[in-house]
């Protein structure tokens, strides 16, 4: 939507980028701006850049940029007018709305109030006669009652459209109900309630709103685990069960499980710093969750193959970044002559809190679990297995960053497979010259083709004449830097841009200022889309000095002029234009002959 120009312009003015910015990451002032490591993506060396004076971000890392309406879209999982709206409350101030927004808002809103409601019926159906075969599974969980209302637990009844009537009951529409994922529609047109029959576990997320619904059923029917779709208010790659309760906790980490009801167990045991993904793997919005609630995680995944396979994918997410990274690896539990998996609910139940405890504070670190990972798939009794392991476990201890921690690893390894340290050292610094050269290779490809390097990081926005738009990126930067290089008319038109995003930039940038307006990278939020303001607030990073600025606006739009004009005649067909040329070559020699 577009906010009236003086509400932004007081907005921007009461959000200072780096305020807002400080409150999600620690930042450091070095050189007359501040860097910190990206929220965006896992990184242990900063990357992450605010320059307080444009009012702007950029992460040389991962490539993402903008203003400070942009930072909050993209850390809160925001609209753009949810982001202002955002700000808005932060400074104190009202927001100007016509209807429609008005009423886009007011309907995220009804749709978490649904989610409330219904969260209250699961609730209150619980402590009925309908409730009974819910409590009863509580009891055999052994799950008690404070622990189930700390969690707001309920139960669904078996019925086809108890929630359905009594939210309609309550004044929501079927519309809301589809739209909150709590009811769903068959082929013939008829609504019936989503959940049936089942323990209902509550979402909610750092804020307190009710998001979504976990569930699990009664009996052994499947699925066994059902959660919400997708929905306006719900995005289960940014929400983590239990958060909203381990956030407060007094312990130094998070243990982060697969199960919603390994979170209540561990939450019930005393371990008030476990969470759950719904349903995914760990994905690097909920990475970015967690940074600004502790910087160390615990990885408890069942221990099996899926387990083994979901903390692997999550090392890998989390290699290089701010956490530090340990594994508790569940041991297997002996029923009846035979070793079976066991999550972190079966230990608590069987073992008891004081050996999870001691599990926990001997967890190992992603080096170890990873080495234990290649040992175990070789008899190091076997000479040429051993040899198998040495060469594969010298290459993952060569992506150690850390020269130390590298020797350390390289001695155990050396211990495990019954060789000298020395030879093991030999073996992983052939892998780590190795690595290095590879990456040597690959930073000369890029070195050698420099035009891919200039070229934008969507392909949507890839540039079709790079030397015009090289040229047309310098018009802005030179704009940006300096409104008085700005002439009495406009200089170009937009159709003479190569590149419709940065025409489209100019002509912005070229209103505000016609309309007298403040000429800055925050003008364009909320009309551009993420990709496209990262792009440009990609280009404005890159130097340009303003000395000699109009000799150098002069000279950028000669060149822009001079590729439109031919891209203009570009309709000839060049091979007939070059036919043509050798016709009027080879008639001229045969006159001169």
């Amino acid at each position: 939507m577009a906010f009236p120009q003086q509400f932004m312009d007081e907005l921007m003015a009461r959000s200072d980028i780096v305020d807002v910015v400080g409150t999600y990451v620690p930042l450091v002032s070095k050189g007359g701006s501040y860097w910190g490591c990206c929220p965006f993506h896992s990184e242990k060396t900063p990357s992450f850049h605010v320059l307080q004076d444009k009012q702007i971000y950029y992460c040389f890392g991962c490539k993402k940029g903008g203003g400070v309406v942009n930072f909050v879209m993209e850390e809160e999982n925001l609209s753009f007018p949810e982001a202002v709206r955002f700000l808005a409350k932060r400074a104190g101030m009202e927001v100007p709305e016509d209807e429609t927004d008005r009423e886009a808002g007011r309907y995220r809103q009804r749709l978490l109030d649904l989610n409330r409601e219904a969260a209250r019926f699961y609730y209150q159906t619980l402590q009925q006669p309908e409730g009974q075969g819910v409590r009863d599974y509580l009891e055999r969980r052994k799950i008690s009652r404070p622990t189930a209302v700390k969690f707001g637990m309920g139960a669904s009844p078996d019925s086809w459209d108890a929630l359905l009537l009594a939210m309609t009951k309550k004044g929501y529409s079927k519309r809301e109900l589809l739209d909150a994922g709590l009811v769903v529609q068959n082929k013939n047109g008829r609504l019936y309630d989503k959940f049936r029959n089942r323990l209902m576990l509550p979402v909610i997320d750092t804020r307190g709103d009710v998001v979504a619904f976990g569930s699990r059923v009664l009996d052994r029917s499947e699925p066994k685990y059902m959660n919400s779709s997708e929905t306006p208010v719900y995005s289960k790659r940014r929400v983590l069960y239990g958060l909203n309760l381990a956030k407060k906790t007094k312990r130094p980490n998070i243990i982060l499980c697969e199960g919603n009801l390994d979170i209540v167990t561990l939450h019930q045991a005393g371990f008030d710093n476990a969470v759950a993904s719904m349903g995914t793997a760990l994905t690097v919005e909920q990475t970015r969750l967690l940074s600004r609630f502790t910087k160390e995680l615990v990885l408890c995944y069942d221990n099996d193959n899926a387990g083994k396979i979901a903390t692997e994918r999550a090392l890998q997410i989390l290699n290089n970044s701010e956490f530090s990274v340990k594994v508790l690896q569940l041991p297997r539990r002996l029923v009846d002559g035979e070793y079976v998996k066991q999550d972190a609910d079966d230990f608590i139940k069987f073992q008891g809190p004081d050996a999870f405890e001691r599990l926990l504070s001997g967890s190992e670190n992603g080096v170890e679990f990873r080495m234990a990972q290649v040992a175990a798939k070789y008899d190091l009794s076997d000479d040429e297995a051993r040899i198998a392991y040495c060469a594969e476990v010298s290459e993952l201890l060569s992506s150690l960053p850390g020269a130390v921690e590298r020797e350390v690893y390289t001695v155990r390894a050396a211990e495990l497979a019954r060789i000298t340290p020395e030879a093991m050292k030999l073996e992983v610094q052939r892998s780590f010259k190795r690595r290095s050269a590879r990456e040597r290779r690959a930073e000369l490809r890029r070195d050698l083709n420099p035009a891919a390097s200039l070229q934008p990081k969507e392909r949507a926005l890839r540039y079709e004449n790079l030397r015009s738009a090289r040229a047309e990126e310098g018009v802005l930067r030179l704009l940006l830097l300096d409104e008085g290089l700005f002439p009495p008319q406009a200089p170009l038109r937009e159709d003479e841009f190569s590149s419709p995003l940065l025409g489209k930039v100019f002509s912005l940038l070229w209103q505000a200022h016609s309309q007298g307006r403040s000429v800055s990278l925050n003008a364009l939020t909320g009309v551009l889309t993420p990709e496209e303001m990262s792009h440009i607030t990609s280009v404005c990073q890159q130097p340009e000095s303003a000395r000699n600025g109009a000799r150098a606006l002069a000279d950028y739009i000669n060149i822009i002029r001079r590729e439109a004009e031919k891209r203009a005649g570009g309709d000839i067909d060049p091979l007939l234009a070059a036919t043509e040329k050798y016709k009027d070559k080879k008639g001229t020699g045969g006159k001169q002959s």
